[in-house]
């Protein structure tokens, strides 16, 4: 016996069909005994699908974190454009697992395979994200306001007034001209014994939001292709000493891919003195440094010279580089001779930093002219005091007492294999300790002009007193040693773009931010007691001062209305 079922969706009771089947249900219905049958997608479908999600923010985003976290390692490893010398070393040092890890290109990060895919997915994905809501959002500001909904009482903010001997078109006239003023695009909507004008605004706000990421493509393409050509240098310089702007006079250079020997513009730079005030010994905050200024003359490409002087937060503009002036410190002059007199070593070393009283480390390599090979790790005391240890300590930064002491080791300083040694640095392993620490022999020490015996009879050492002969000796050891500036050369030719669309992107991000999108409405139905008034507002999204300004709307429009 076949009896009606009760469908679940109409309520109503519904004979069988001849095949027994349910006459309003598929036959693939979550009910229905049959294997559920899903559409093939095809080779275009799943392409469409796989657009859509990279193309979605919620991708893009995590390529965003993808991204940064993928520059850690460029942090962690040393970098073959940034530091060679120390990839080599990283390699010494761990010669099982380098081989793993350069396969996996850690030491080139920001060129390798893995971090340019997500580079590229991620413009992509934002260039996916912004196109199809750009053209979107085209078409939405030639649209028409939307009209009039019938029952405006639906909505949140809503009010009505019920006014007498006025015109209802007349009424419609002015909310539409108030409107305007206001900054809403305005269409009128009459018809079936209403008149009634629909408004809307805040398109600025979808607009921002499109300019921010479009600012935000900007920003990655400029330092992406920019960077290529981009290129930031060290260079220690002594006074008395030039550097000129080539590749081979840089201690140090990181420059982009696409910069090459011939990219750098080639000027010359001497350091003709460096200038540093101190406050005076005994006074308060005795030894600390005021003013820093690495003068210098400068020959540019044409011919011409011209002086100038780089400052702390005042860098030089020079063809188009930034020089900044990192640090500076003492340069002692030492000359080494054989022991038959003549000179093997002659040269102005620099002695870096160590405290605010310049008490600097420094190191002197000697590698040719005597029978083995000598190097020396040495202490240059400004302001030379004893301590009750028997050591020796800096107490101001000025030369007012000056002394350089030197240890001695004698050996294979590693240089002749070819392997990159810094020269602020020895390693006195194989090395035999001539003088200091237990080896019985004082530490060499030296006050400018003063000479030296090296030991085992090898030669001399002099620190040179390098005070001009015209020098007020009431000044004493003021100019009695060379200085020297650590400057940074930069050169970064996206600078300018970037500063640009950062600024484009904080205003469309405060622009999408704080304009808000809201749709007014006003509508005049003329009846027996009067013309009735309905004012009322939708917003897109949190609108929290809508209703204010629905009522602000309705007081302004029967203020307009009575006068």
């Amino acid at each position: 016996m076949t009896t009606d079922r009760k469908d679940p969706v109409t309520d109503q009771r519904t004979a069988p069909a001849r095949d027994g089947s349910e006459p309003l249900r598929p036959s693939d219905h979550v009910d229905s005994d049959e294997t559920i049958t899903q559409p093939a997608l095809g080779f275009v479908g799943w392409l469409r699908w796989a657009w859509r999600q990279l193309t979605s923010m919620r991708t893009a985003l995590v390529l965003l974190l993808l991204l940064a976290i993928a520059a850690v390692p460029g942090s962690i490893f040393p970098q073959r454009m940034a530091n060679p010398n120390g990839v080599t070393q990283w390699e010494r040092d761990n010669p099982g697992l380098f081989p793993v890890l350069d396969k996996l290109q850690m030491f080139d990060v920001y060129q390798s395979a893995w971090f340019s895919a997500i580079y590229i997915l991620l413009f992509v994905s934002l260039i996916g994200c912004i196109l199809p809501r750009t053209k979107h959002h085209w078409k939405a500001l030639r649209t028409r306001p939307p009209r009039t909904p019938a029952r405006l009482g639906r909505l949140d903010a809503f009010r009505e007034e019920r006014v007498e001997d006025v015109d209802a078109a007349h009424a419609i006239d002015l909310a539409a001209a108030q409107l305007k003023a206001q900054g809403y695009r305005v269409e009128r909507y009459d018809g079936r014994g209403a008149f009634s004008v629909s408004a809307e605004r805040g398109y600025l706000r979808e607009t921002g939001n499109l300019v921010f990421h479009a600012a935000l493509v900007g920003v990655l393409l400029t330092v992406g292709i920019g960077g290529g050509f981009a290129y930031t240098g060290q260079r220690v310089v002594v006074e008395g000493t030039t550097f000129v702007n080539s590749l081979l006079d840089y201690s140090s250079m990181n420059r982009g891919r696409f910069v090459d020997d011939a990219a750098l513009s080639p000027y010359a730079m001497k350091l003709d003195s460096f200038d540093v005030t101190y406050q005076p010994y005994g006074a308060v905050g005795s030894g600390q440094a005021g003013d820093f200024s690495a003068n210098v003359s400068v020959t540019h490409t044409d011919g011409s010279t011209s002086e100038d002087a780089v400052r702390v937060n005042h860098p030089l503009k020079l063809d188009g580089d930034s020089i900044y002036l990192l640090g500076n410190g003492y340069a002692p002059t030492i000359t080494v001779r054989d022991a038959d007199g003549e000179v093997v070593y002659s040269d102005s070393v620099p002695f870096l930093p160590q405290d605010t009283a310049m008490t600097s480390t420094g190191v002197i390599k000697v590698t040719d002219g005597l029978p083995e090979q000598l190097g020396m790790v040495g202490f240059f005391y400004p302001t030379q005091v004893p301590l009750d240890s028997g050591a020796f300590a800096s107490a101001y930064g000025d030369l007012l007492n000056p002394m350089l002491t030197l240890n001695v080791y004698a050996g294979d300083l590693g240089i002749d294999d070819g392997t990159p040694r810094s020269v602020y640095a020895l390693d006195v392993t194989g090395l035999e300790q001539l003088t200091g620490g237990d080896t019985g022999t004082d530490s060499i020490e030296l006050a400018p002009g003063d000479t030296a015996d090296l030991p085992n009879g090898l030669g001399t050492i002099t620190f040179d007193d390098v005070t001009p002969e015209d020098a007020d000796p009431a000044l004493g050891y003021t100019e009695s040693v060379k200085r020297f500036a650590s400057l940074q050369v930069h050169h970064d030719p996206s600078a300018l773009g970037v500063l640009v669309f950062a600024v484009l992107a904080t205003l469309g991000l405060l622009v999408a931010l704080f304009v808000p999108r809201r749709r007014m409405w006003v509508k005049a139905t003329p009846g027996a007691d009067g013309v009735r008034l309905e004012y009322a507002g939708l917003a897109r999204g949190d609108d929290p001062t809508l209703p204010d300004a629905v009522e602000q709307l309705s007081r302004k429009h029967r203020e307009a209305l009575e006068g």
